[in-house]
């Protein structure tokens, strides 16, 4: 029954977010919901080509990604999945430390039949990346990381000394019922204080995500993300301790947010790293400078 509801509301969800006009992706992709270990992951694919794999982070879903995957499929193989717990994804009870969730875009690859992908991530999209390029670095030619962290890796524990990170630790019980009712009312606040202008994250884009966190399990979802985090960095340290990402990267950060940042949290994992700060714009880089994100982001891949 809960299954049905949530369909249902998904079928309300989407047409009413239609009308938000946020950027829609091209007609041609097509969207499937593919199983995993212990969640069902919605995915967006289309294009054809070399295979690029496209992840969002928290406060958003893939839908992030229209305008690139857009450009993207001119000559690639797209595909965007919203990550375990968040858009239309389902909400399962566990399994959001980041190396189960690489665990779900592997077989959301398998599934596709597809074998070496470019990946292209932001935010905790960047600590699903990383778990799985560090998991199976054979099947990643090229990684570019959007301004974000990874935990556990270079100054992560200076990171986390940040006050505006308090969201880190924030979760359990007591923090849902705060929020439940109100989850615009704490998304605002993570678009208007990680962007270089709030205005740059508009309106219609604010309505569609707080209505995709209201769904049923979504917030709690979200808080499990970073609950899972101290697990992440005792995974990633092993990672690391087993030997640099191979693979050419790209660190990006925006120029009011990580900025460099991002290339020094790298360089601890990866022998090969490109830094680019996106002028113009804080972290949310998509919506803030979509046009030198993009350009960016192309120029690395091709």
């Amino acid at each position: 029954m809960r299954a049905f509801a949530l369909v249902a509301w998904s079928a309300v969800l989407l047409a009413t977010t239609a009308r938000a006009q946020v950027p829609s992706f091209p007609a041609n992709f097509k969207t499937r919901t593919i199983s995993t270990r212990g969640a069902q992951i919605f995915v967006r694919v289309g294009g054809q080509g070399p295979a690029v794999v496209l992840l969002h982070g928290y406060g958003e879903t893939g839908d992030i990604w229209a305008p690139l995957a857009a450009r993207l499929a001119r000559g690639h193989t797209v595909i965007v999945p919203d990550l375990r717990g968040m858009g239309l994804s389902s909400h399962p009870a566990g399994g959001y430390d980041k190396k189960t969730q690489a665990g779900d875009v592997a077989a959301v690859l398998d599934t596709l039949k597809i074998d070496k992908v470019d990946l292209v991530t932001h935010d905790i999209g960047n600590m699903v990346g990383y778990a799985f390029a560090a998991g199976q670095p054979g099947r990643v030619t090229k990684f570019a990381l959007l301004d974000a962290p990874v935990p556990g890796v270079g100054p992560w524990d200076e990171i986390l000394k940040n006050p505006l990170l308090w969201h880190f630790r924030f979760g359990g019980p007591d923090m849902e019922r705060l929020v439940k009712g109100r989850e615009r009312i704490y998304l605002d606040r993570f678009w208007n204080e990680f962007s270089a202008d709030p205005k740059r994250f508009d309106e219609a884009s604010r309505r569609h995500y707080a209505r995709l966190y209201a769904l049923p399990g979504a917030m709690h979802s979200g808080f499990e993300q970073f609950k899972a985090f101290d697990q992440d960095a005792i995974d990633n340290k092993a990672f690391v301790a087993k030997g640099m990402l191979p693979m050419p990267v790209l660190a990006v950060g925006g120029e009011a947010s990580f900025g460099p940042m991002t290339a020094v949290v790298m360089r601890a994992a990866a022998s090969n790293v490109q830094e680019v700060v996106i002028p113009h714009s804080g972290h949310w880089l998509m919506e803030e400078n979509p046009t030198a994100t993009v350009s960016t982001i192309v120029d690395f891949l091709d």
